[in-house]
């Protein structure tokens, strides 16, 4: 038995993170005059940060409010290269082959199929094509999607993602990866994995402004860390041989 899964909430429109995955990608990927997919786009504002380089960006999500939102920041930016599709990702409204790369951020730990998910990615995947995707770390110090426990509701609840994985399944609301066990299931899905990193906690839930600032500017002023505590998502890149 697992606890039900909580709906992914999207990164706001102007978050640290969000120039944090685009600084890390942009390391990784070229996506000039590529055709991409944005799986579990959300509201768009990571998928905004791309939109320059491919040729399209086909953004797929769950939530129809969320693809108005992205829908109506494209038009005001006059951006034509966003094509917003409503799907729940079990079979993508996708030709086979027919993706260069594939972009996903905090989205595979909320899929309710997550074999699925990853069958469906490979089979859109073009041969040789890349992936970038973010999963939660299992080593952060807070379990950042709560629990269903009701003494533990709220999220950044600390230490209850360093419970051994079958107890973590039955009271946390989200998947959490370590690398051993990320890079476990894309290779079990076909994926071969070219790179793995920690991403340093963008501090964008601190509500304390000055605290914020300094933290930022100290301890997680990297975008990426060796040190497994101090990461919120682990960041993988991959291909489909």
């Amino acid at each position: 038995m697992t606890a039900p899964l909580a709906r992914g909430k999207p990164a706001g429109f102007g978050q640290e993170i969000l120039r944090r995955r685009f600084r890390l990608v942009s390391k990784r990927l070229s996506l000039e005059g590529k055709r991409v997919l944005d799986f579990g786009c959300g509201n768009g504002a990571q998928t905004l940060a791309f939109h320059a380089g491919p040729s399209v960006i086909v953004a797929v999500d769950i939530h129809g409010d969320d693809l108005v939102t992205l829908h109506g920041a494209a038009s005001r930016r006059e951006i034509s290269s966003i094509a917003p599709v409503l799907s729940d990702g079990a079979r993508l409204p996708l030709r086979s082959e027919s993706i260069d790369c594939v972009l996903s951020f905090e989205v595979l730990e909320h899929v309710p199929d997550e074999s699925g998910a990853l069958e469906e990615l490979h089979r859109v995947l073009a041969p040789g094509g890349e992936g970038v995707m973010t999963v939660p770390n299992k080593w952060w110090l807070f379990e950042t999607h709560g629990t269903i426990l009701p003494w533990l509701p709220w999220h950044r609840v600390p230490f209850v993602s360093w419970l051994p994985s079958p107890l973590h399944r039955r009271i946390a609301r989200a998947r959490i990866y370590t690398q051993r066990s990320l890079r476990r299931v894309l290779v079990n899905h076909g994926f071969s994995v070219l790179a793995m990193q920690y991403v340093t906690a963008p501090m964008d839930a601190l509500a304390v402004p000055w605290l914020q600032r300094l933290l930022r500017r100290t301890l997680f002023a990297s975008d990426r860390t060796r040190l497994p505590v101090m990461a919120t998502a682990i960041l993988v890149h991959f291909r489909r041989p």
